[in-house]
């Protein structure tokens, strides 16, 4: 009988409601796949850190795993490998399908038929952020949805993930041009292959570091600006996101906790942007914002080298 192959390595560590938070929300420069999971429902103090690693983890990894869960201090951590039932099947197992609007997302294990007039997309999870189970994720749909009267003709998901949100403004305008761009090019190679599985066409795919790449600024202005991405890249981005918003654009923020809404509100604003409405789910906050009647123009070009590394959530 010949060996199963080990595929990758799953590590785990109990943690806190208040931990998993703070993984989700910062950038953590680990070569791994994290995933928080609530083990009680409604209990702050019983959660999971699941860590995914192509090699079987070292003292380093480890101990990096543990400085994320200082609670789990003294417990010993899991490790086990995994073979052809691997970290993305496990990862999607439990993941149900959710509902926002006329917008339903399932992955292949929970396949269910769009509502009346609505659309289904397929997304499995994978390495890549966006499978709409997260309030972010979710919260955008709903805002995406909600706008459905109004007119688009150019919009943009800086940060894009899984493209889920492209997909979304495609079905909903689909005259309008539509580009998604990551600063992952493992991400845009997801997106792609989530628009052959959903049959989404015409979505113009970008790898950038920002705002102000080539193909960004020249296809700008947008009319439309969507970034679910985290609370300091957004706030230290607003000038390049502003910069690239047609004036009165519709631009939608997320990723960012409810503590952190008046510093990326504040960012947004000093650059010409109003809020015009906020969707709080639990301890995360997606805004709508109104640039400019004025297209904005820094004074001084923002320099991207000088902006702290961002990255996609989980």
């Amino acid at each position: 009988m010949t060996d199963a192959v080990i595929d990758s390595w799953r590590t785990t560590l109990p943690c806190t409601r208040a931990e998993a938070e703070a993984i989700d929300a910062g950038a953590v420069a680990l070569d791994a796949v994290l995933m928080t999971t609530e083990e009680v429902e409604d209990d702050r103090e019983h959660w999971r850190l699941d860590a995914f690693t192509e090699n079987e983890p070292d003292a380093g990894m480890i101990a990096a795993l543990r400085a994320l869960v200082p609670s789990a201090a003294g417990v010993e951590p899991v490790v086990e490998p995994l073979t052809a039932q691997d970290w993305v099947t496990l990862s999607q197992a439990g993941l149900e399908p959710i509902r926002e609007g006329r917008f339903v997302v399932h992955t292949s294990a929970h396949p269910i038929a769009p509502p009346t007039g609505g659309r289904a997309f397929l997304i499995d999870a994978g390495q890549a952020f966006g499978t709409g189970h997260h309030a972010t994720t979710a919260g955008c749909l709903a805002m995406l949805d909600g706008l459905a009267d109004r007119r688009f003709a150019n919009a943009i998901d800086v940060g894009t993930g899984t493209g889920l949100l492209a997909f979304a403004v495609r079905h909903l305008w689909p005259e309008a041009r539509v580009m998604a761009t990551d600063i992952d090019a493992k991400a845009i190679d997801v997106t792609a292959e989530n628009m052959a599985a959903n049959q989404v066409g015409a979505i113009d795919l970008v790898v950038a570091d920002g705002a102000l790449a080539d193909p960004i600024t020249a296809g700008a202005p947008y009319d439309l600006v969507i970034a679910n991405i985290l609370a300091g890249p957004l706030v230290s981005m607003a000038p390049e996101l502003a910069a690239i918003a047609d004036a009165n654009a519709t631009v939608i923020l997320a990723g960012l906790l409810e503590t952190q809404r008046s510093q990326v509100v504040a960012a947004f604003e000093a650059c010409g942007c109003c809020l015009e409405a906020v969707d709080r789910r639990g301890d995360w906050t997606i805004l709508r914002l109104t640039a400019g009647a004025v297209r904005y123009v820094p004074t001084t070009p923002p320099d991207p080298k000088g902006r702290d590394g961002w990255a996609l959530d989980l």
